[in-house]
């Protein structure tokens, strides 16, 4: 839930009175983070899931699946430059048991042009591993990108109202960053590193077998270290990056409506908030630092066992005879190369681990599934009806009770009622974002919550007070409501909406660019340009969030008279704190404290001396 209004605020202030403070997590000894801490549950709001193991293997899946080609080129590209590496160590070899032998012909001309021919191929090959490798992981990286959109655009509204807007960011903004390196780097190198890793395996088990044994003396400490650190590390960084998220909610939240915070005197209380929220996220990552701390030295021991043991032992062995000077140096070459793979598949292992959580998190949303509905459920006219209406926003706490509104067929009515009192959340539920928890909500005799997200859209269409323009063309902005507009039905809706004076005086007018890195539009004609959207689309019923609230009182009284023409023979709900809005209205309903308590024309409830008259008094006087 954001805090978009003050209704929002108000009611996440009563949750969070009622709930039972927790203490931030402490690590007194790095390794011991309190298990009391679940951060994939904050509690001031309902984050969106994290993918589980078994979707992400399958996203991995499918993903290799669409670049198998590349993959596969990849692979083959470094398998020639891992085996044009190991030329040096075979030819140095062969040198070292001539001397050996006392051979005076050791034909070094010959062993420095396959020498000087197998480094020119390493190098080349080696060159066309990073290119492939790179070009790979921006495929992969765009096609995330892509996927994560295209799956959001699809998820039911009220999901993503409910998720706030740090979780969003969050995911589309540090974790694509994590996963960029990821996808960039570790992805291709963890593939060339055990390619390159199995080659040198083989390499010494085929020049010298005996030699093949020193590598095991490493597994006594590589494969603990690394279950002890692999076992502990998802969980970890799963919680470092839902702390992350939860630091960004909050701080968003509370940057966006920094106005309601301040009206309503929260400021203390969020300050508090972003300072746990900073305090959990830290200490987590205070955890993950001490994870690291336990396995890179434990992956620099292995390193010398390694090359050590090949050493020694390989020494051992040509004293018995077993094997010749030759085979050892290039056996010590071999495992001196084997080195760096195994580095290289620890340390982006390592990484994975990080882009493991952020893909968890990115794909997540394919676990939701898309507001599909029933297309077979139509609506069979246009009368909006809510019949005894219940809906919280947290279990077991409603913010509506029992409200039941009929709204006829081209009626306009107005929802008006002090701060938090439920008008807000009473024109999501008539718009479709929401469906109640008991009771329901129709169009036409339909449930709203029973036909498809498109076909609501078709008809009903909200507009708030958050109101976006993309970067492109002022033309592209407006083509989103009806891609199939002419110009002359562009400039139409721009001039229904008092637009049309300054967008004529934009240089290059339609086609002027907007947005960042164009014409930075004020938010009163970014409010324009989402009425003219509105009017280009052309739903039979509108609910209206403060929709004119950016402009200034005189220039928002134009602006709906104009509209008044547009709107004419529309159903409308209009959700007004400027009282002259209901004045205009059929039907006025005033809500408070999750209720409507008055119904009826402006000048009836006047005439009734009750909460209306009194608003209206206080609004006049």
């Amino acid at each position: 839930m954001t805090l978009d209004t003050a209704e929002s605020i108000r009611e996440e202030s009563v949750e969070t009175a009622r709930e039972r403070p927790r203490k931030a997590p402490r690590a007194k000894e790095f390794g011991v983070p309190p298990p009391a801490y679940d951060p994939s549950a904050p509690e001031d709001v309902t984050i969106l899931p994290v993918g589980s193991p078994t979707t992400v293997r399958s996203y991995v899946r499918e993903l290799l699946r669409r670049h198998r080609r590349t993959f596969i080129l990849l692979i083959a590209v470094n398998t020639v430059a891992v085996v044009a590496s190991m030329a040096g160590p075979q030819l140095l070899g062969g040198v070292v048991d001539g001397l050996a032998d006392g051979e005076r012909d050791l034909h070094l001309g010959r062993v420095v042009a396959l020498f000087t021919a197998a480094l020119v191929i390493q190098t080349v090959f080696t060159q066309q591993v990073r290119l492939r490798g790179s070009v790979l992981g921006e495929e992969m990286l765009a096609d995330l990108r892509e996927d994560f959109l295209v799956r959001s655009v699809q998820l039911p509204p009220g999901v993503l109202e409910r998720a706030g807007t740090g979780d969003l960011l969050s995911r589309i903004t540090t974790d694509i960053d994590r996963l960029g390196d990821a996808m960039r780097r570790a992805v291709p190198q963890l593939a060339i590193a055990v390619v390159w890793m199995v080659l040198l395996l083989a390499a010494l088990g085929f020049t010298a077998p005996p030699l093949a044994l020193a590598v095991l003396l490493t597994l006594p400490v590589l494969v603990p270290g690394c279950r002890w650190y692999f076992r502990r590390a998802p969980r970890s960084y799963r919680a470092e990056a839902a702390g992350y998220a939860a630091v960004a909610a909050a701080l968003a939240e509370t940057v966006d409506s920094g106005r309601t915070v301040e009206a309503h005197r929260l400021g203390a209380r969020r300050i508090a908030l972003s300072e746990r929220r900073i305090a959990e996220w830290t200490a987590w990552e205070r955890r993950t630092l001490w994870l690291r701390t336990v396995l890179f030295p434990v992956i620099n021991l292995s390193n010398m066992l390694v090359l050590g043991g090949v050493l020694i032992l390989g020494g051992i062995f040509v004293l018995q005879g077993w094997i010749s000077v030759g085979q050892l140096t290039t056996g010590a070459l071999l495992a001196q190369m084997l080195i760096e793979p195994v580095e290289l598949i620890l340390r982006w292992y390592d990484e994975l681990q990080v882009a493991q959580v952020s893909l968890a998190r990115l794909v997540g949303v394919r676990e939701i599934e898309p507001d599909n509905g029933d297309s077979a459920v139509t609506p069979d006219g246009q009368e909006v009806r809510a019949t005894d209406v219940r809906f919280g926003y947290h279990d077991g706490v409603d913010v509506l009770h029992g409200v039941t509104l009929e709204v006829p067929p081209g009626t306009r009515v107005a929802l008006v009622g002090p701060s938090g009192a439920g008008k807000s959340t009473l024109g999501r539920l008539l718009a479709g974002v929401y469906g109640p928890r008991r009771g329901e909500v129709t169009l036409g005799g339909a449930e709203l919550t029973d036909m498809p997200a498109e076909e609501v859209r078709r008809h009903v269409a909200l507009v708030n007070q958050e109101h976006h323009v993309f970067v492109g063309s002022l033309r592209d902005n407006l083509l989103l409501a009806r891609p199939e507009a002419a110009d002359a039905e562009l400039w139409a809706a721009l001039g229904a909406v008092d637009a049309d004076g300054w967008a004529t005086a934009l240089d290059d007018g339609l086609d002027c660019e907007v947005g960042s890195g164009g014409v930075t539009v004020t938010p009163a004609q970014a409010q324009q340009i989402a009425l003219a959207r509105l009017v280009l689309a052309d739903p039979h019923t509108l609910v209206l969030d403060e929709a004119t609230s950016l402009l200034d009182p005189r220039a928002a009284r134009h602006l709906e008279r104009s509209l008044a023409h547009v709107l004419d023979g529309r159903t409308v709900v209009a959700i007004a704190h400027r009282l002259h809005t209901a004045h205009d209205a059929d039907v006025i309903a005033v809500v408070e404290d999750g209720r409507i308590s008055e119904l009826g024309s402006h000048d009836a409830l006047v005439s009734a001396g009750g909460p209306y008259a009194a608003l209206w008094r206080s609004w006049h006087g």
